[in-house]
């Protein structure tokens, strides 16, 4: 007898965790889910765990269609007793970290900063990847959106640097350490004095 697990687009993180566990012979994905950026990170987690070679991914329309994403291996048959499983998320972006500058602003140099540098973003910490006089890319595990205006807070020893910033894209992730928001963004009133200073003191 074939079961099934079902989860809500908001349930990614629960439903990856069984998936993990359970190793379905089957995931199926909602085919609008499939195609947002939770959507995206779920499927690509799955793809790129080793235990998961056998489990086949299907993007499910409402009508009844489907196409595979990852075919199971030739030799798995359909019915070897593991426990099959529906997941309907919310599509995430790959695990693997964005390739620097392939998106957001461009109109100056990015530098790379170096390990453990933070900035804060609306009073929580998040992780600051690069940094130009226009613009950066952060890490953070609160929620970030396309568009939403934050307030970033550069440490610079006394006084820091505070700039009012808008969020120009965010991926949603999900890492083996747990969930997050990769972000670009635009700074809207930043002293680039300061942020040149802190660039050659911070960067690798």
């Amino acid at each position: 007898m074939v079961s099934a697990t079902t989860f809500s687009d908001t349930e990614a993180l629960r439903a990856l965790d069984v998936i993990t566990r359970q190793r379905p012979d089957v995931v199926a994905l909602e085919r609008l889910f499939a195609a947002t950026s939770r959507g995206t990170a779920l499927i690509n987690r799955i793809k790129a765990d080793p235990s998961l070679t056998a489990c086949e991914i299907r993007i499910v329309a409402h009508d009844g269609d489907y196409s595979r994403v990852t075919p199971r291996r030739p030799g798995d048959a359909a019915g070897s007793g593991a426990t099959s499983a529906a997941a309907v998320a919310e599509a995430p972006r790959p695990a693997a970290a964005a390739p620097l500058d392939q998106r957001g602003t461009r109109r100056a140099p990015r530098f790379r900063m170096g390990d453990g540098v933070e900035v804060q973003i609306d009073g929580n910490p998040a992780a600051l990847v690069d940094l130009s006089l226009v613009g950066a890319q952060v890490v953070s595990s609160t929620i970030l959106k396309p568009n939403q205006r934050i307030r970033v807070t550069i440490p610079n020893g006394a006084p820091a640097v505070r700039v009012t910033a808008a969020v120009a894209w965010a991926s949603f992730e999900i890492p083996k350490g747990g969930a997050r928001y990769r972000a670009g963004v635009e700074f809207v009133d930043a002293d680039q004095a300061l942020l040149s200073r802190f660039i050659e003191a911070n960067k690798k």
